[in-house]
């Protein structure tokens, strides 16, 4: 779980970790996460209560052109090293507000998870509600598709794929998962244990709690990292966490990944 940090503990952070750069992220409407940089110059600690703005009209599905300008109002307590950067480069979480009326923006999926955790303590039924979603996916060594007016296609591989097992390899072991046969298997049919325990480790950095981590049933390289339950806004925010360390986790090892539920067909 994030740990609460005022503004004194964040600057702190950016002069004990050497950080030259700051990148506030954010979730729009559809869910992706976005995010700009800035380098020191622009950090004080009054960012954490003004805020910082930016063009809200290129964001899909929430401002018009003509009323473009809106706030990153960072939260203390998502402060984290992003390891995925050249230069050391803070990491901050940010919730949408107005500039005219400071409201959190009612089409910001962090702010409408606050409301919502405000609501339910106003009702008396209950002081948090927690949730503990089980995230899978797949990790592939190739991905290819095309979509043109003439043509569609796509292609999937992965070393550990059964139908792998006459590829040449120089050499092919053999160690390659059968259809639906993929579920706890131990190396080398397991493929994939050293990166998943990358993926866990990488993910505690950013203050996310790991339950377990295990191949999953098909082949081609089927994963789940199971996370700790966590209150609404905390556990949105570690699902941004954790699409966004094991994508780049994969990249670091030339691999990549898809949420997609079934990207193999009858596996």
């Amino acid at each position: 779980m994030a740990k609460d940090k005022t503004p004194s503990d964040v600057s702190k952070m950016i002069k004990d970790s050497n950080v030259k750069l700051i990148d506030f992220k954010f979730t729009d409407l559809l869910g992706t996460w976005q995010h700009f940089t800035t380098t020191l110059t622009e950090y004080n600690e009054e960012i954490f209560t003004d805020g910082l703005g930016f063009d809200g009209s290129s964001i899909r599905g929430w401002r018009a052109i003509n009323a473009s300008d809106m706030l990153v109002i960072p939260d203390t307590a998502t402060a984290w090293i992003d390891v995925f950067n050249a230069e050391p480069t803070l990491s901050l979480i940010c919730t949408i507000v107005d500039p005219i009326t400071r409201e959190p923006y009612d089409r910001d999926p962090r702010g409408v998870a606050e409301k919502a955790e405000a609501y339910l303590q106003s009702t008396g039924i209950a002081d948090t509600a927690f949730f503990g979603p089980e995230a899978e996916f797949f990790i592939f060594d190739d991905v290819r598709f095309a979509n043109s007016g003439n043509a569609s296609s796509y292609i999937v591989d992965s070393a550990e794929g059964h139908w792998n097992s006459a590829r040449e390899e120089f050499p092919n072991l053999g160690y390659k998962i059968r259809a639906k046969e993929g579920y706890f298997p131990v190396s080398p049919m397991d493929t994939l244990q050293d990166i998943r325990n990358e993926m866990c480790l990488e993910l505690e950095k950013a203050g996310v709690a790991i339950e377990r981590q295990h191949h999953e049933v098909a082949t081609a390289g089927q994963a789940e990292i199971d996370i700790r339950f966590a209150p609404l806004k905390r556990m949105g925010d570690n699902m941004q966490y954790y699409k966004y360390i094991l994508r780049n986790v994969a990249k670091r090892h030339n691999k990549t990944i898809t949420f997609m539920p079934k990207p193999i067909f009858a596996d």
